[in-house]
């Protein structure tokens, strides 16, 4: 199955500072993207705060069970990637936040195989909204 790559966005009025600590404490992860139930980080002890080399399990609907490793991290540039592993499939996905005078600009390039690529975009644009929203719930419009 060949891969895909698509890049996703959303704005909203969150302060990019905020929403970077959104992505920063993965405990945080399912307030935003709730599709996450929860976020298990496998060594304990470890840091949680997102840095390269975290692994974990993100449990997803249905009782699927996700796991990732945290590949790169800036966090002066607002920009971190992993990559994911549920159901025989492997996604990459790479994480930005900018900032304009108006709003915060979360984008996402997301990269796997087309199908899932297809189906998982309009999940991933939901959680992206919902990141940059001031209340965790993006603003009507």
């Amino acid at each position: 199955m060949p891969d895909a790559q698509r890049w996703i966005h959303a704005s909203g009025p969150l302060p990019v500072d905020e929403a970077w600590e959104r992505y920063a404490d993965p405990d945080r992860w399912s307030s935003w993207a709730p599709h996450l139930r929860a976020v298990e980080i496998e060594a304990s002890g470890v840091d949680r705060r997102l840095h390269p080399g975290l692994t974990g399990v993100v449990l997803g609907p249905v009782g699927v069970r996700a796991h990732f490793v945290v590949k790169a991290v800036d966090e002066a540039a607002r920009r971190w990637s992993w990559e994911v592993r549920a159901l025989g499939v492997t996604l990459q996905l790479l994480h930005t936040l900018d900032a304009s005078p108006e709003d915060t600009h979360a984008g996402l390039v997301l990269q796997g195989p087309l199908p899932v690529v297809l189906l998982y975009r309009p999940v991933a644009r939901w959680a992206l909204r919902r990141l940059v929203a001031v209340s965790g719930h993006p603003r009507r419009g």
